[in-house]
Order: C-alpha cells, then sequence, then structure tokens
C-alpha cells in the first residue's frame, strides 16, 4: 500500500476504497471509483474527492505485488487488507508500531503521512518528464491550475530544460542549415 500511494499519488481514501474489480493488470492501471473518508466515527464512502473517476497507472514493478493482493478475493471485495474492511487512516505521529510506520521502515523510507507519499508520486511523476496534464490527471486535481499551484517549485528544472532545448534546436538549425555560397567560394 506504501508502494502504491508513493508511484500512483491516490489519496488515503482512495486507497483504501479499491477493489479487486478496479486493477487492470493487463492495462496496470488502478480505477479510483469510490472513496472512504471517516469522519469522527463515520465512514463515508462515496465518489472520489473531484467527483470524476478516472484511471491511474502504476509501473510494472507494482503489478506483481498488486495481482497477490487479489487472490482468493471475489471483484467486489476491497483490494487492500482482508476484503472486507477499509482499512483505517494510519496515524503518522506518536508509536514506531503502527503498520505504516512499519512499512516505511521495511520500505527503506523516512517518517511521514499518508499525504506526503502523494506529494512523492507527484515528484516522481515530473522528475521522469510527465506534463502538467498528466500529473493533474494521476492526481484527481481540478484543473491544471491547481497541480501548478501545488506543485509549481517541482517545475523549477523545466525551465532550464526549455531554455537548453532551445538552444539546442537554434544550433541544430545552423547547423544543418546549407551555408549559400559566396561568389568567390564558387570560384
Amino acid at each position: 500500500m506504501v508502494y502504491a500511494a508513493a508511484y500512483t499519488g491516490l489519496r488515503w481514501g482512495e486507497l483504501s476504497a479499491l477493489r479487486v474489480r478496479d486493477l487492470d493488470l493487463d492495462r496496470r492501471r488502478l480505477s479510483v471509483n469510490e472513496n472512504a473518508v471517516r469522519v469522527g466515527s463515520e465512514l463515508h464512502v462515496g465518489t472520489p474527492k473531484t467527483h470524476e473517476l478516472r484511471s491511474v497507472g502504476y509501473p510494472n514493478f507494482l503489478a506483481e505485488p498488486l495481482g497477490a493482493l487479489t487472490e482468493g478475493k471475489k471483484p467486489r471485495a476491497l483490494l487492500f487488507g482482508e476484503g472486507d474492511e477499509y482499512l483505517q487512516r494510519p496515524r503518522s505521529s506518536g508509536t514506531s508500531r503502527s503498520w505504516f510506520m512499519r512499512a516505511l521502515a521495511n520500505a527503506g523510507l523516512p517518517r511521514m503521512t499518508v499525504h506526503d507519499l502523494r506529494h512523492t508520486a507527484a515528484s516522481l511523476a515530473i522528475a521522469s518528464g510527465a506534463n502538467v496534464k498528466a500529473v493533474q490527471r494521476m492526481l484527481g486535481h481540478a484543473s491544471a491550475a491547481m497541480t501548478l499551484d501545488v506543485y509549481a517549485d517541482l517545475f523549477d528544472d523545466d525551465v532550464d530544460a526549455v531554455s537548453a532545448a532551445l538552444d539546442q534546436a537554434r544550433t541544430t538549425a545552423i547547423v544543418s542549415k546549407p551555408r549559400p555560397l559566396a561568389h568567390s567560394d564558387a570560384d
């Protein structure tokens, strides 16, 4: 679940509401159809935060562990946990004996919150060259402007990349453009 959060950017409620049928192993996609949020002692299950269903890709290395979570479960069963109960959001403060803190330690990750994993996913996507619209769809933001407002600092390297690409394009154009011959050169 920690790796799924860190590489898909799903919110806790979206992750905990994933069902076996939401996993497409062939296309390496998760269908985000539900959100499970605890308010006080009540669990509210409904549509995702922006009320839009979406499909989120996941890296190939997650295919096997996610596929293993489906074994022996019916399509309607919850993907994470035993399949019949929504997992509670882990506490990120306090005891290091929580399942989340143990999972972070096992994954070699520092102490953080579940929401920090969402930021990790955005950072990894941007660092791998994803454009802002792809990151917006992955995170389920209502607009690309919102994604830019939240993660603008992560796109700072793009400024350098754009100027380098423009420089390279100009250099390529100058080198590949045939130089007109002057009269003295033709002789």
